[in-house]
């Protein structure tokens, strides 16, 4: 396990809702970056269409954008530094899959109570 995931996971069992208890500068720091990679358009949509699958080829990804493939590469890349994605290359092709825990610690700090 890496730091960025044992962060990630620390920071769903660790962080309440915000609408119930302040945010911690601890869990502002991690939860953050993750907040900043969704807030372009195309990270938002790419994030969505990742964790709509168990795993998703980039080969299905860049044709759902109008972007260079090194444009697609560089948002991907920001996904995967945030910790809402990882991938693994598999021959000439990268397979995506969502964080689940990411998804949980946004989701708990989003969560009304």
């Amino acid at each position: 396990m890496t730091i960025l995931e044992a962060a990630t996971r620390e920071s769903a069992v660790t962080c309440c809702g915000m609408a119930t208890t302040p945010v911690t500068e601890e869990d502002a720091a991690r939860l953050a970056p993750m907040f900043k990679a969704l807030g372009d358009p195309v990270r938002l949509r790419m994030a969505s269409m990742i964790a709509a699958r168990p795993e998703l080829c980039v080969c299905e990804i860049t044709p759902a954008f109008e972007l260079s493939s090194g444009t697609i590469s560089h948002h991907l890349k920001t996904l995967r530094e945030a910790g809402l994605v990882d991938c693994e290359r598999r021959g000439t092709f990268v397979y995506y899959w969502i964080q689940p825990e990411a998804l949980a610690a946004l989701s708990a700090l989003l969560a009304p109570t």
